[in-house]
C-alpha cells in the first residue's frame, strides 16, 4: 500500500500562483515544460528565498496540507511530525520533500551546475523561459540548466532522462 497522491501539476501551479510565490520549475517537471515526455512523479520547485516569498510558499503549502515525505514513515506518521511550515523552517532546508493533497512537492534552494557549483533562483531566473499553464505564467529553468543538474546528479534515472533532454536541446537550440 502506498500513501502517494498522483501529481496534479495544474493544481500546484494554481495554488502557488494564487499565493504569489516566485519560483522556477526544475527537474523532471521543468523538463516536461520544455517538451520532454518522460513521466515524473513530483513537482520540483526552486523558490526565491526572500522571507516574504517563503512566507507565501508556506501559506500555499499549508493550504495543500503539506507534510514531510520521509522514507520509512507512513503518510499518517509524517502528518504527526511537529514541524511548522513557515518561512524560517523552509529557509533552513536546502532540499525538502513534501507530500501534498496535489502530489509530491520538492522544494530546493539551488540546483547543481556542470562544475559542481550551485545555482540559486537569482542565478537561474535570468535564463528561464516563461510558459503559461491554465492562464498562469510559470518560470521554467532553462533547458541547459536542467541538463547540467541532471549531469551532475548522475543517478540512473538522470542518465536515462539525459538522452531525451539532449535531443530536445539539439532541436530547440541547434547551435549548442
Amino acid at each position: 500500500m502506498t500513501d502517494e497522491t498522483l501529481l496534479d501539476r495544474d493544481r500546484l501551479i494554481e495554488c502557488l500562483g494564487r499565493f504569489g510565490v516566485e519560483y522556477l520549475l526544475v527537474g523532471g517537471i521543468g523538463a516536461q515544460m520544455h517538451g520532454a515526455v518522460r513521466p515524473t512523479s513530483d513537482f520540483d520547485s526552486l523558490p526565491a528565498t526572500s522571507k516574504d516569498n517563503l512566507d507565501r510558499l508556506a501559506g500555499a503549502m499549508r493550504e495543500l496540507n503539506a507534510r514531510l515525505r520521509v522514507e520509512g514513515l507512513t503518510d499518517e506518521e509524517a502528518r504527526a511530525l511537529p514541524l511548522p511550515i513557515d518561512a524560517e523552517t523552509l529557509g533552513r532546508m536546502d532540499i525538502s520533500t513534501w507530500r501534498t493533497d496535489a502530489g509530491d512537492l520538492d522544494v530546493l534552494t539551488a540546483i547543481p551546475t556542470r562544475d559542481g557549483g550551485r545555482a540559486a533562483y537569482d542565478d537561474l531566473i535570468r535564463r528561464a523561459k516563461q510558459v503559461e499553464v491554465g492562464g498562469i505564467a510559470v518560470s521554467v529553468a532553462a533547458l541547459p540548466d536542467i541538463i547540467a543538474s541532471k549531469e551532475w546528479a548522475d543517478r540512473p534515472k538522470d542518465r536515462e532522462a539525459l538522452v531525451e533532454l539532449r535531443e530536445l536541446q539539439k532541436r530547440t537550440q541547434p547551435d549548442r
